[in-house]
């Protein structure tokens, strides 16, 4: 499994333990970026790691910054993408059983270095349970091509 991953500068702690995460799943990890903690803008590395997922060049995404709030909001600006903030292992577990979520948001300064990884390795590991599910995540995606009110 290929997992893009990308942070801001507050995120960058987070995503480096879910890198380490990720390898130790057996993931390919592609680091988007940010590199350091010197202050970025956070919609820079989101479009970027949802450009990627969304194109299917990664098969999954993990974004972090402060929240995950505004990554979370980035990234679901583009076509194809859901992702999904979540701060404990249940809610990535219903984020990929229910809502098939392709992206998982964290914030760094809300999840300890415990809770990210059960937070990644939950959400890397749950299939999406399709069903009635995939019915609902039609008329999510039709939400998309419909003109603004």
């Amino acid at each position: 499994m290929k997992v893009a991953v990308g942070s801001d500068h507050a995120g960058y702690p987070g995503k480096l333990h879910a890198i380490e995460t990720l390898r130790q799943l057996g993931c390919e990890v592609e680091d988007m970026g940010t590199h350091s903690d010197a202050s970025c803008d956070y919609p820079d590395y989101a479009a970027e790691v949802a450009h990627r997922v969304a194109t299917r060049q990664a098969d999954l995404g993990v974004l972090c910054c402060g929240t995950g709030l505004g990554m979370s909001i980035t990234a679901n600006k583009v076509p194809g993408i859901r992702a999904a903030l979540c701060h404990s292992d249940y809610t990535a577990e219903m984020a990929r059983r229910h809502n098939d979520a392709n992206v998982l948001c964290f914030g760094s300064r809300v999840l300890d270095e415990r809770m990210i990884d059960q937070v990644v390795r939950r959400f890397v590991s749950t299939p999406f349970d399709g069903g009635r599910h995939t019915r609902r995540l039609k008329k999510i995606a039709d939400i998309e091509k419909l003109p603004p009110a």
